[in-house]
Formats: structure tokens, C-alpha cells, sequence
């Protein structure tokens, strides 16, 4: 039962049930909780639908919903969940509820404050994003082990841009590291020949649920 601070509510667009189709959890049966806004506009968005609208749930209710599934782990998304602040309350709740948590975040707002039993999936956006100037560079201190930093990448500059970014800042020494290619503008084989070409110790990810489903997360 959740009491206290932990009775607000979120604005959420949807909580569905699917494989997890990226990170070093791809495969997984996962629960998706996607909060609504985001103070972003990244040129290859694919869930502008969850920019606005949605409806406001308790977040007793949101567990609730979460709790009718047979797994244990959960992802937190949008938009971007920390643009509201009840979204600390929420992965609070659902790691004291026992269950795996992963943060899907722009990067652009300061984790800081999230549960550190959450996996953080900080996206670092790319000069092709047309959002590079929103990064919020601080978060790097903020990453532990368990963590991880995705880069997704448009074209060959972007690509260039995150090897920098990853050798000047020593990422991999922090936490995993995702390469995604954009579908349509980014060959994944071209990637996989550039990450091998030049021996980067990051993990070449391609969503998973596009491959079985098409643009949709979910069936």
C-alpha cells in the first residue's frame, strides 16, 4: 500500500506489456510505464504522441496496473519521465515493490535524484539530434556501474562526435555504452563495420521491437 508523499499522481500516456527492445535487457518481458512531456524535440522522435493528452493516474494505480503482469521488471519512459517531479516518487515505489527497474532519460534533466536501485539509461544526444546543447553534462557524475549511456546516431559525423565524447571523457570506464543507428538514415551494419574498425568497447544495439512488430513498442 503506498502512503504519504508516494499517493501523487502522473500524468501517463500508456503502461503496456512487451519484450524490452534495447538495452543490455533487449528480450526481457518488460512492463512499460511512459509518462507524459518532454521538453525536447529530437529530429527522429517516434513517440511524439506522448509530448501532451495522457490521463492522470495515482500512482498506487500505476502499481496496481504494473502488479497484473508475470515479471519483474519495469521501464520508466515517455516523453521524459523526469520532466515530472512525482516521477522520483514512482521509482521509489516500484523498487521498494521488489520489482527491476530501468529509467529510459534524455539526459537533459539532472538524475541525480533517482533511486539508486534504478538502471539508468541516459541518452546523450548527438549534434544530428538537433538537441546536442540540452545535454546536461553534470549527470556523467551521477552514473554508476549499472548504468548505461546511449548514443543514437544519424550519420557518420554523429557517429565521429560520440567516439570523441567517449574517448575524451572515458565513459566506458563508468558504465555500458550503447551505439544505436536511426532506422532509415543509419545502416546498423556500416555502425557495426565502424565500431570494429576502430575498436570501441560499446555494445551495437537495434530495436528489437521494430524488428518483430514494426514502429510499435508493444504487439
Amino acid at each position: 500500500m503506498i502512503t504519504g508523499a508516494a499517493s501523487g499522481q502522473l500524468r501517463i500516456s500508456e503502461i503496456f506489456y512487451s519484450l524490452q527492445g534495447e538495452t543490455s535487457r533487449v528480450g526481457l518481458p518488460t512492463v512499460f510505464v511512459r509518462l507524459i512531456g518532454c521538453p525536447l524535440r529530437c529530429v527522429y522522435c517516434d513517440t511524439d504522441y506522448a509530448f501532451s493528452g495522457g490521463k492522470n493516474w495515482a500512482i498506487a494505480d500505476i502499481l496496481a496496473e504494473v502488479g497484473r503482469y508475470q515479471t519483474v521488471y519495469v521501464t520508466v519512459t515517455g516523453g521524459e519521465p523526469l520532466a515530472q517531479k512525482n516521477s522520483l516518487i514512482l521509482l521509489k515505489a516500484l523498487c521498494d515493490a521488489g520489482y527491476q527497474v530501468s529509467l529510459e532519460t534524455s539526459g537533459a534533466l539532472d538524475v541525480s535524484g533517482v533511486d539508486a536501485r534504478v538502471i539508468k539509461v541516459l541518452d546523450i544526444k548527438t549534434p544530428a539530434s538537433g538537441e546536442e546543447k540540452k545535454n546536461l553534462w553534470s549527470n556523467l557524475e551521477a552514473l554508476y556501474t549499472q548504468d548505461e549511456v546511449k548514443f543514437v546516431l544519424c550519420d557518420e559525423p554523429d557517429y565521429l562526435w560520440a567516439r570523441q565524447v567517449l574517448r575524451e571523457r572515458d565513459l566506458a570506464k563508468k558504465c555500458s555504452i550503447l551505439f544505436s543507428p536511426v532506422q532509415g538514415q543509419l545502416s546498423p551494419t556500416l555502425l557495426a563495420d565502424w565500431i570494429l574498425r576502430d575498436s570501441l568497447p560499446v555494445r551495437l544495439q537495434i530495436q528489437l521491437h521494430r524488428l518483430l512488430w514494426g514502429s510499435q513498442q508493444g504487439k
